[in-house]
Formats: C-alpha cells, sequence, structure tokens
C-alpha cells in the first residue's frame, strides 16, 4: 500500500476493465509488454470493498502502476469510502463504471443505467473528488437502449463534468439493456467514433478517451487524430504482443520491448512465487490463474495453437510447475522448425 504520488505517463494507451480477465496476473503480464500503458482492474463493487475481503480484490503488484482502480456504484457515500481505500491502496486513479449493461449490475441499479441518472453520477464524482485527491474517471456508453441521440451522452458529459470530472472514456456504442447479454452488448450495438470525436470538440478542456473495437495500433494513430487516448478492450487481451509496439510508437520510448521468450522467462519466477504465497493456504491460486492470460502470447505465429494447446492441458497444468510455460515453448518452436523444414 502507498499513498505517495508519482510520475504518471499520460493516458494515450489503456487496456480496458474486463470482467474475469484483468485481473492481477493478468496485468503484471501485460506490464512486461508495455510500460507506459495504463492498466485497469476488473470492477469492483462498493459492497466487496466495504463488506468483503479488501486484500484479495485491491492487492497487486508494484510493477503495474500506472493502474487504476474501477468501481461500481451508486452510492455517493458509499463510493467515496471505497475511492479513499484505493487511494490508500495506491491505485492512480479511481474509474467509475456506467457502461457495464449486465442485469446483475442493474440490480444493484449502477453500471449503464446510471446513465439516465446524471445528476447522480455528477453527485458520486463530486463525494470521491472530495475524499480524495487521486484522480475521479468515468466510463460509459454513448446511450442506453433506442436513445440514439448525440444530446444524450452530451448532457451526460457536461453534467457530471460540472461535478469536476475532467476525464472520460467513451465506449462508443449503446448499452441494450433488456434483451441483449453483455457479449452481445459488446458487438451488436453499432460504433459511433465520432459521438466520442464530437465530445472532444463540444469539451476541448476535457480528456476524452476512446473505446469499443480497436484492434491495432494504425487504427489507434487515427483515432489520437481526434480524441485524447485509446483504451483497448479484447484484442489486449487475445492478441496482448500487439502492445508491444506502444511504448515506442505512442510514448517515445526507445526501450527495447521484451520478446515473448523473455517475458516467458520473467514470467516463471512470478508464477513460482504467487504460488508458493498463495496456492497452498486455502486461497486457491493455481497455475492456471496465471498462464490462462498468456494464450494469445503468440498469436499470429506458427506454432501458436500448440503453444495454447499445452498450456491448456489440464493434466500439465495439475502438475502446478511453472516450467510449463518454457515447455509449450519449445513445443511451439518445434512445430515453427518443422514447418521451416517443409518449405
Amino acid at each position: 500500500m502507498s499513498g505517495t504520488k508519482r510520475a504518471l505517463p499520460p493516458r494515450t494507451l489503456s487496456v480496458a476493465p474486463m470482467l474475469d480477465w484483468t485481473d492481477r496476473h493478468c496485468r503484471y503480464f501485460h506490464r512486461q509488454i508495455t510500460r507506459h500503458t495504463w492498466l485497469y482492474t476488473e470492477m469492483v463493487t462498493t459492497g466487496a470493498l466495504l463488506h468483503g475481503d479488501v486484500e484479495r480484490h485491491l492487492n497487486y503488484n508494484e510493477a503495474e502502476h500506472p493502474v487504476a482502480l474501477q468501481l461500481g456504484g451508486s452510492e455517493p457515500a458509499d463510493l467515496a469510502r471505497c475511492a479513499v481505500i484505493g487511494a490508500e491502496w495506491g491505485y492512480d486513479e479511481i474509474n467509475l463504471n456506467c457502461g457495464c449493461p449486465s442485469e446483475r449490475v442493474q440490480k444493484g441499479a449502477f453500471g449503464a443505467c446510471l446513465m439516465s441518472e446524471p445528476v447522480l453520477v455528477a453527485d458520486c464524482v463530486k463525494a470521491m473528488r472530495d475524499a480524495t485527491d487521486v484522480d475521479i474517471t468515468v466510463k460509459h456508453r454513448i446511450g442506453i437502449d433506442q436513445v440514439e441521440e448525440y444530446g444524450f451522452v452530451r448532457d451526460f458529459v457536461g453534467t457530471v463534468a460540472d461535478a469536476g470530472c475532467k476525464t472520460f472514456i467513451v465506449h462508443a456504442r449503446n448499452a441494450i439493456l433488456k434483451g441483449l447479454s453483455p457479449k452481445e452488448n459488446r458487438e451488436i450495438p453499432p460504433l459511433k467514433y465520432h459521438f466520442a470525436y464530437q465530445l472532444k470538440q463540444d469539451f476541448p478542456e476535457l480528456e476524452i478517451l476512446i473505446n469499443g473495437g480497436i484492434k491495432t495500433a494504425d487504427e489507434v494513430q487515427q483515432h489520437l487524430a481526434h480524441v485524447d487516448g485509446v483504451m483497448i478492450g479484447r484484442e489486449a487481451y487475445h492478441n496482448p504482443y500487439m502492445m508491444a509496439e506502444f511504448d515506442a510508437r505512442f510514448y517515445g520510448d526507445s526501450t527495447e520491448p521484451l520478446s515473448r521468450e523473455a517475458i516467458i522467462e520473467l514470467m516463471i519466477p512470478y508464477v513460482q512465487r504467487q504460488l508458493e504465497l498463495y496456492g497452498n493456504n486455502g486461497k486457491g491460486l493455481r497455475l492456471n490463474s496465471v498462464v490462462r492470460h498468456m494464450l494469445g502470447l503468440m498469436t499470429g505465429l506458427p506454432g501458436a495453437r500448440s503453444f495454447r494447446q499445452t498450456l491448456s492441458d489440464s493434466k500439465r497444468l495439475a502438475s502446478g510447475d511453472p516450467a510449463l510455460l518454457r515447455v509449450a515453448l519449445a513445443q511451439m518452436q518445434g512445430v515453427m522448425q518443422s514447418m521451416a523444414a517443409d518449405a
């Protein structure tokens, strides 16, 4: 835990908060690929923090900075208390989720349904800002259900900005609260990037980040001509090494990115240490808890399927030996050599 302010890179690039995916092991892995891209926790509800295991939800590795905590909730006082807890743990940003469309979240009266209550969101932001000096940001959609007018998201942002929020992460799709699953909500509502661009024009003093369906560094470059930052979601998870060029291209860092092989060698002692700390004390950490996030490391290379299959083999995983990563790499390299010999 730390309350010390640190120098932070701009939010030019970030990896989206993704439930069941962007846990601390995933974030540590991603940090081996990119030094400056912002990382976000999975959404943590206020109830989980105020009445649950705080360490389980908020524990992280110092290497993860810059790292943001995403909160789910709608009670200003509860969110303020949780923002203080997040600040005490040393998170660099507290983000309020106003974009999740799942029915479970709706029953808690937060997530995307909060977009229909901009005054309440403003109250939440003000309460958090009054409680801590950590940046308070909001992630939201461009509309809910059949509300398609740009004026809806413009008025939402304007109201919340008046409460002191300076950074908005815009998932450029509507959230359909009834009839679509969370997965369908990430794919079916059409992307309207121009809504996010217009927000930046209408609120030039605000920091506007765009999110939704962005897959390549070239696409990132195109969006940065219109907004301040880009948040990558599923592509960062399924094809994480695509982020290896981010530091040089978008942050001016000439440090050579680590090779995939070097990342594997760094992850092995990390996994070993995590298993020693949490694998045998009732907290249930297993080898797969970490390596599952690494399945996409070889995406696009010959033998990538062999790599994934080896790391997904339940019998091998049961051994609990992180050297399985080396085995997977060696088998993939064997496939590559075989293909080269046949060529």
